[in-house]
């Protein structure tokens, strides 16, 4: 005859599957996730940048400290960057869990009686690896914390160095067209000037020549804004093509010798990528030291509960087992953890060491445009001057129309020069102070 499963057994069944969790599928998203007004759609909570503070959208157009801040917190790749967080947190709650007791039961039966065994046993492994696996769970945590912070941080410089371009190129476009227009309408009365035999063709074929090249910057130019503004809808979570009325400066100030130095001194404790590989690091040291205490001996614990199915005898008592560190000794998982922290302490000064190579190349890059730009700059008012004295000429018919549109071609040229020169030095600037870990120096808020 079966014997009846005990009331006991089953009462540590449900017991068990009353802890457990439930599975619930979730689907995928069947479309975009993309609006045409720009919005805050991540709690402040979650957002670690302190100089950029939620504040209200304002209506009458975004400068380049909305601009940062949109794109910080409404960043497709930053929200999945951001949900890591919760896998660290999961990861330390698993790190310092004790494994769940190990409950075996055996039944047999005789002729004359029925018996079997139950059995309960605990690892006590867990207990003696915990606190270094809690502190490189916790490190582990610590890495992820950084790594959305220097992702945050290159998000915020993207979206700075986009609007400075977006504005820029808006600059740009109203001085080429005005460029184009001078040469069309040189090319036009030179044309007509040839038909009535007043003008030769090679001055005819050298003023097509001219405006085709600035329709060419022109049509470049369009080219390059449409794309900026197709990053810039990407970066906020915009609907592709939508326009956003920029408004205020795109500049950046510049580094002082003093800061450079100072910034460079301390980029080891203050940009946080270097600080993430730190914590990476620690959390390595962690995991060899978890590796060295699991070599001791494993033991594991309990009780049983038997009957012997002959004699009909119950017996109970404690049970201990223990492994004997002879053959294995954890010897290998040791060996792959040192190996694994002498690669992150090579990585680390790799990653040092090219730090301070790129900032000081983006350093001297700036003291060179500076140069360049002060240089250019200085030009202008003199060749303003003679623009307008030649416009004035002009009007009075003292200067043909050919030096005048050569005057003119020269400063609207090295108007151009000086923009974009001035952009590219503003964006370069915004770099360097990324690549040194400096807070962002953004406008006012107005």
């Amino acid at each position: 005859m079966k014997q009846p499963i005990p009331a006991t057994l089953v009462s540590l069944a449900v017991i068990a599957l009353a802890g457990c969790t439930t599975y619930h599928p979730q689907p995928l998203p069947a479309a975009p996730n993309l609006t045409r007004t720009p919005s805050l759609t991540v709690p402040a909570a979650k957002f670690q940048l302190p100089q950029l503070a939620p504040h209200p959208i304002p209506t009458n157009g975004l400068d380049q400290t909305n601009i940062v801040t949109l794109a910080v917190y409404n960043d497709p790749t930053l929200k999945a960057a951001r949900l890591q967080d919760g896998i660290a947190r999961a990861q330390m709650l698993q790190a310092g869990l004790l494994p769940d007791p190990v409950f075996t039961a055996g039944f047999a039966s005789s002729a004359r009686d029925y018996g079997g065994a139950l059995d309960l046993a605990e690892d006590l492994q867990s207990l003696i690896t915990r606190g270094a696996a809690k502190a490189a769970a916790s490190k582990a945590e610590q890495q992820v914390h950084l790594n959305i912070l220097w992702q945050e941080w290159q998000v915020a410089a993207q979206a700075g160095q986009l609007f400075i371009q977006a504005r820029t190129n808006q600059v740009l476009q109203h001085v080429i067209r005005r460029h184009v227009q001078l040469l069309h309408q040189q090319y036009k009365a030179d044309r007509i000037a040839m038909q009535r035999g007043d003008q030769t063709s090679t001055i005819v074929s050298a003023d097509l020549s001219q405006l085709l090249t600035a329709q060419d910057q022109l049509r470049n130019l369009q080219t390059a804004s449409n794309s900026t503004w197709h990053q810039l809808d990407q970066l906020l979570a915009l609907q592709p093509g939508t326009r956003l009325h920029l408004i205020g400066p795109a500049s950046q100030p510049a580094i002082t010798s003093a800061q450079y130095r100072a910034a460079i001194t301390a980029l080891p404790h203050r940009r946080a990528d270097l600080l993430a590989l730190q914590a990476g690091y620690q959390s390595q040291q962690q995991t060899l030291r978890e590796s060295i205490l699991a070599q001791f001996p494993n033991i594991t614990v309990g009780a049983k509960l038997s009957r012997d199915p002959v004699e009909g005898v119950n017996s109970f008592g404690p049970q201990v087992s223990l492994t004997l560190p002879i053959l294995n000794r954890n010897r290998g998982h040791i060996a792959i953890q040192r190996a694994t922290r002498a690669y992150l302490r090579q990585v680390y000064q790799a990653r040092l060491d090219t730090a301070v190579n790129q900032a000081h190349q983006l350093w001297k890059a700036n003291q060179i445009l500076a140069a360049q730009l002060r240089n250019l700059r200085a030009q202008l008012p003199q060749l303003r001057r003679q623009a307008a004295a030649a416009r004035r000429s002009v009007q009075q018919n003292q200067l043909d129309s050919a030096a005048y549109t050569s005057l003119q071609s020269i400063y609207l040229s090295r108007q151009q020069e000086a923009i974009q020169l001035s952009a590219t030095l503003s964006a370069s600037r915004a770099a360097l102070r990324v690549l040194l870990g400096l807070p962002l120096d953004l406008p006012p808020q107005i």
